[in-house]
């Protein structure tokens, strides 16, 4: 599994050890990324979970898609990365609200927001998942500027490793996915029931 250790949390259903791999590359500020992360939370992860028809058998990983032509993209993935790192049980329920309110973090409705403002409504956000006063408090210190002028944030390490890993496999737009380390490009974030059954079906061989 091709993660580094502090960004685990991104293994978001079935065990590590898993034979086979599902990689969902999704921008938090794209209507598609959206679609595909309903699917996956309603169709595909029940079946990876406990008592699933897949369980031992499939894990999903979620990777950040910075995409820089959405303004406030890279906000958005420094605070799931943010998430992930405080609260790592609560990364894909914040993940999943912030792709439900992705509207609010369009070009329009940010472009009168200094980037200290968009960070103060993602920490709103985070609390909406139930987070604690001091996760909420460590979510916030994690995503304030360093003290040199150009060094970005405290998760801006893992911010880069997100946009290597995407870059090297070729990754350009959101949503993406991966089967098994090979882009698997007939699947459509407009995918239900009968089209993931058929895929998961044919690709599953142990």
């Amino acid at each position: 599994m091709a993660l580094q250790p502090s960004l685990r949390p991104l293994l978001i259903a079935g065990r590590p050890d898993a034979p086979h791999t599902l990689d969902i590359f999704l921008d938090y500020v794209c209507p598609f990324s959206r679609k595909l992360s309903r699917a996956i939370d309603n169709i595909v992860k029940p079946l990876v979970d406990i008592g699933g028809k897949y369980e031992g058998k499939i894990k999903i990983i979620f990777r950040n898609q910075v995409q820089p032509w959405h303004g406030s993209s890279t906000f958005t993935h420094e605070a799931g990365l943010a998430v992930a790192l405080v609260a790592p049980e609560k990364f894909w329920s914040f993940s999943l609200i912030l792709l439900n309110r992705q509207d609010e973090y369009y070009d329009i409705p940010t472009s009168t927001l200094t980037p200290v403002q968009i960070r103060e409504k993602l920490a709103s956000l985070f609390v909406e998942t139930g987070a604690s006063v001091n996760e909420v408090n460590a979510f916030t210190e994690l995503l304030k500027l360093k003290g040199t002028p150009n060094g970005g944030v405290s998760v801006t390490d893992e911010l880069k490793y997100t946009v290597k890993f995407s870059r090297q496999n070729g990754v350009h737009v959101s949503p993406s996915v991966l089967w098994d380390g090979i882009l698997a490009n007939e699947i459509s974030s407009s995918w239900g029931d009968a089209e993931w059954t058929q895929f998961l079906a044919q690709k599953v061989v142990v």
